[in-house]
């Protein structure tokens, strides 16, 4: 097994034993095993069988490995570089806050169609407009046009609105390139540590993105990286984009 690899495994197991509660003792215990040898695994000092990450898996209740599950998905995305064009997408809530979400990336203007006319889109609109993003409704067909300020005023979030939706963590990922310092409140009443919330942050954190939690807010901090390679805390649909927007203004490649 490749070294980095052993180590971005033993750190997803660092950190799903942390949320767990549980200490290096405890974890042996469970896996019939020493504290020493989860103290290697932690660190990436030692090989790991399929069939002990099955376990680790089952004892922790995370998927640290995927076994025959159809439907992975690996990506390679090669960022950094200006992009143009076109693209139709379905209407659906999800493709639409993630589109309004990266439409950050682009420093132009990003034109939206057919976006839905829904509560979920709405509140989205209200954050991205606090923070200086114009956004203007071009006919009754849904068409949406996104142009986005020179400097964001991230300070003047419109925070309720932002904790009305749960779809404000995916802002992380685009707003990292453009401030080493910002702050988002809480997504939907999401807390630190929970599981819809940790996929992104572990994946964040491997393009430099360092976050805290103070007084109901995501405090962050970012120092972007180029990781090469990243492993998927767990399968998560809006944390894989979250990671594909940071990948996409990551110089290089990307394998997520």
């Amino acid at each position: 097994m490749n070294q980095d690899y052993k180590a971005r495994i033993g750190a997803l197991i660092h950190h799903s034993r942390l949320q767990r509660g549980m200490t290096q003792q405890q974890l042996a215990r469970a896996l019939s095993t020493s504290q020493s040898a989860i103290t290697r695994i932690e660190k990436g000092g030692q090989n790991i069988s399929l069939e002990m990450l099955a376990r680790i898996s089952d004892v922790l209740a995370s998927e640290i490995v995927t076994l025959n599950q159809a439907g992975t998905l690996n990506f390679r995305v090669n960022g950094g570089k200006p992009l143009s064009g076109a693209l139709e997408v379905k209407t659906s809530k999800n493709a639409a806050v993630g589109a309004l979400c990266a439409s950050l990336l682009n420093r132009g203007t990003t034109v939206l169609k057919r976006m839905p006319k829904i509560e979920e889109v709405y509140r989205l609109l209200e954050v991205l407009q606090s923070i200086g993003v114009q956004a203007k409704r071009l006919n009754d067909r849904g068409d949406l046009q996104i142009k986005p300020p020179r400097r964001f005023n991230l300070s003047g979030i419109n925070h309720e609105a932002a904790r009305k939706t749960r779809s404000v963590i995916m802002l992380m990922g685009p707003l990292m390139h453009l401030s080493r310092q910002f702050n988002l409140p809480y997504a939907g009443g999401c807390k630190l540590g929970e599981r819809t919330v940790r996929p992104h942050l572990f994946a964040l954190e491997e393009f430099g993105l360092q976050v805290t939690t103070r007084g109901g807010w995501y405090e962050c901090s970012s120092k972007p990286k180029a990781p090469g390679k990243i492993v998927m805390y767990e399968s998560s649909d809006t944390a894989s984009e979250n990671a594909l927007m940071a990948a996409a203004l990551t110089p290089g490649k990307t394998e997520i």
